[in-house]
């Protein structure tokens, strides 16, 4: 039984407050972990099942009436999330990553859908369900407040983010909801727009070194304008893909991290930077 999870709204700073809880943002991808009639069925968030490509979760000591919240992580040497790795690990079931599943609510127990609860007492199920953390299986850590020093910490960590959540939120299934917040550790960047996707809207970019960096598909309507009314005069070459830009048009980049390859991941503009 695939159950829509709750969504978390973007916020560009962290606060401080007492009526919020802080914990980690974890870099892997959204999973729904459900038994029922002693059948346990796994999904992404998007409601694909995966229950075949993590064998590993279908015997975990979890009673049937339960549906479980989290998130499928890899981690590399120093603890931190590694997202294509856990990529990886989901398309090659021989993979040699290890993953967890880090769950951080309950939406069925006992058969009975509890999202009418306030969230620390889902949490507290959740420790009677899961009294011991393990690799595979455990909880995602949480604290009372302190957001701006917690954010604080996990930059210098170089990790993904935080996550801030009213301690008396019910759960909202299927909806984004301002009781549950993300705060992402973005990294910034000056870049060239070194050239233009033809058949949908993307922008090539390189690094100042002249490296490439990636393609940018977020960009605001008044500054897709602003380019459009300055890139001709900057063509150099194209062919039935790509046009192709001389590096004269600087843009400043926010992204999550760089990939293995040397790339932004998700980059998505800021600010014209000439």
């Amino acid at each position: 039984m695939f159950i829509p999870p709750m969504l978390l709204h973007k916020s560009d700073h962290p606060f401080d407050d007492d009526n919020y809880i802080t914990e980690l943002k974890l870099d892997g991808f959204r999973t729904v972990w459900t038994k029922f009639d002693d059948k346990v069925r796994i999904y992404t968030r998007h409601n694909n099942e995966i229950t075949s490509k993590f064998p590993e979760l279908i015997n975990l000591p979890i009673p049937n009436g339960t549906v479980l919240d989290g998130e499928i992580i890899v981690t590399d040497n120093l603890g931190r999330s590694d997202f294509e790795a856990v990529m990886e690990r989901f398309m090659i079931r021989k993979s040699e990553h290890q993953f967890s599943f880090s769950v951080f609510d309950i939406i069925y127990y006992k058969g009975e859908k509890i999202t009418h609860l306030p969230l620390l007492e889902r949490k507290e199920i959740l420790n009677l369900l899961i009294p011991d953390d393990s690799p595979l299986l455990n909880k995602v850590q949480w604290i009372e407040g302190n957001a701006l020093q917690y954010f604080e910490a996990i930059k210098q960590h170089e990790l993904e983010g935080i996550v801030q959540k009213r301690a008396d939120s019910k759960y909202q299934i299927n909806k984004r909801s301002h009781d549950w917040l993300k705060i992402i550790n973005y990294q910034y960047e000056n870049v060239y727009i070194s050239g233009l996707k033809k058949d949908e809207f993307g922008l090539l970019l390189n690094f100042e070194n002249g490296k490439y960096a990636g393609i940018l598909e977020f960009v605001p309507p008044a500054n897709r304008k602003q380019l459009y009314n300055q890139y001709r005069d900057y063509i150099i070459e194209e062919n039935d893909k790509f046009i192709y830009l001389a590096p004269k048009l600087k843009a400043k980049v926010k992204y999550r991290n760089i990939t293995k390859k040397g790339l932004l991941r998700i980059p998505s503009f800021v600010q014209w930077a000439n």
